[in-house]
């Protein structure tokens, strides 16, 4: 395993991404989106979350989501989704926007993608765009999907709402969101593998910046992670996780007493060092169950049991099924 516990934990739930629509907006436009869990299975299907999110191509405009204050949006800014919120994205913060159904994109989910859409003046036309020339806004929109069992913890890590403004994007996500525009309004062949990379590329990239930007006093995987003594302690359990760590052993490496890393591990992440290991291990041995053919029994040595029969038991506290059933539970998606 790595020294990068967040690459760790990124293969590990299986990051995916998906383009799904090329939004042109004619002012006054506006839309509210479905709750992602009422489309994931036909966004994303076998995923068991969902996140939208939008690249503002060209144009400016606004994203909100009941109970907080609406977010305004320039050309070179991302907007995501997190939590899989019903939002708006409109031209102007007290729009009343249509509703694009949970209907509507289930009865489209066979339609090449990604669709055009068209939003003008309180309307909402799929497959009729806009030219980018013509339009007063552009929205490339899409989903990431990732797994939440047995372990993710960087989904609750994360806002509701979250923003990458320009300015903090950098050319980087400039080139990506660039790339994008030009993929979903010119289709060519490899286009989908391109869009989807592309996709998988800006969550990494938003969630740094939203690591780099966390303000002192937060919580959550990802301050833990930023934490001078947690965040050393989760690269030693990524490193190693077959080894017998204990809090005392842990404590030593990280250069601070053994009740001062508990009440840390607990402060951030909710949890003591040693549950989360057991943790991340049966999130590493549910990644190996799923990638490869190794049995049961070389799994739970890999990750640290001494025995089949303990590792089993572990994974089933967890995910509710042993191993085997689980596995083939994965190989049927």
């Amino acid at each position: 395993m790595s020294r990068d516990p967040l690459s760790d934990l990124l293969r590990s739930v299986r990051v995916r991404g998906a383009v799904f629509y090329y939004v042109s907006g004619g002012q006054p436009w506006s839309v509210q989106a479905p709750p992602a869990g009422e489309i994931a299975e036909a966004v994303m299907p076998g995923c068991e979350h969902v996140m939208e999110y939008h690249m503002i191509v060209k144009g400016n405009g606004w994203a909100a989501i009941a109970g907080q204050s609406p977010v305004k949006l320039t050309a070179g800014d991302v907007v995501m989704f997190p939590q899989g919120d019903s939002h708006v994205i409109s031209s102007a913060p007290d729009a009343s926007p249509p509703r694009w159904t949970a209907e509507m994109v289930h009865d489209m989910r066979d339609v090449p993608k990604p669709m055009p859409v068209t939003l003008h003046k309180g309307t909402l036309v799929p497959g009729a765009p806009l030219s980018a020339e013509n339009a007063d806004a552009v929205i490339v929109c899409g989903f990431i999907g990732c797994d939440l069992r047995p372990f993710n913890p960087l989904i609750a890590a994360l806002p509701r709402l979250l923003h990458l403004s320009a300015a903090r994007a950098g050319d980087m996500v400039a080139r990506v969101i660039e790339q994008a525009a030009t993929e979903s309004s010119h289709p060519r062949p490899g286009g989908d593998a391109v869009l989807e990379q592309l996709a998988e590329i800006m969550f990494v990239y938003t969630a740094r910046r939203f690591l780099d930007d966390l303000p002192e006093g937060a919580s959550g995987w990802l301050a833990g992670l930023r934490d001078r003594y947690v965040g050393k302690a989760l690269i030693l359990m990524h490193e190693r996780p077959e080894q017998a760590w204990t809090v005392e052993e842990l404590a030593q490496q990280v250069a601070l007493s053994r009740s001062a890393l508990y009440e840390r591990f607990v402060q951030y992440l909710g949890m003591p060092p040693i549950q989360y290991l057991a943790n991340w291990r049966i999130q590493l041995g549910a990644r190996w169950l799923r990638e490869s053919n190794r049995t049961v029994a070389t799994i739970a040595q890999e990750v640290g049991y001494d025995s089949e029969s303990a590792f089993s038991r572990a994974f089933r506290r967890l995910v509710g099924m042993p191993p085997a059933a689980w596995r083939r539970e994965q190989n049927r998606r």
